[in-house]
């Protein structure tokens, strides 16, 4: 009987110290869709010296990262069109971890921290930069 209840407290331990880490975990904060829509697309449309906007390849290939075409004669998105771009953007992005998504590191130089694969060119050469600090903000749950 004693020997049972050893193994049980034991067992007990073991789960507990097992599931520590777990409980320490804390949820990815949630994706902001009006951050996005005001802080955010911008940056997408935003021309930066010996760069194209990534607005000029994003809505016109066939990648893993594709924006909306702007309506003819139009300066930013619809309604409509925001929405989608948000869908699109939150696929590429872990909440929580801009370090791993693929949002941020694709146009991030190499040198950086980015992905040397971009063929886009490197739009922010460090985590320094302030479009580069927009799009981590919104990764990390900031809100307007």
């Amino acid at each position: 009987m004693a020997a049972r209840r050893v193994k049980l407290v034991v067992m007990a331990a073991l789960l507990a110290a097992a599931a520590a880490p777990l409980m320490t975990l804390r949820a990815a904060p949630a994706l902001d869709y009006e951050f996005f829509k005001a802080r955010v697309q911008p940056v997408f449309l935003q021309k930066r010296d010996g760069h194209t906007r990534c607005y000029v390849c994003h809505a016109e290939s066939n990648n893993a990262f594709r924006l909306e075409r702007l309506s003819p004669g139009a300066s930013t998105w619809s309604e409509e069109q925001s929405r989608k771009n948000f869908g699109m953007a939150s696929i590429l992005v872990n909440p929580g971890d801009p370090e791993t998504s693929r949002l941020l590191q694709q146009p991030l130089a190499p040198e950086a921290g980015g992905n040397v694969f971009h063929s886009g060119g490197r739009q922010f050469a460090s985590k320094d930069d302030p479009n580069w600090k927009i799009l981590a903000d919104w990764v990390n749950g900031e809100k307007l």
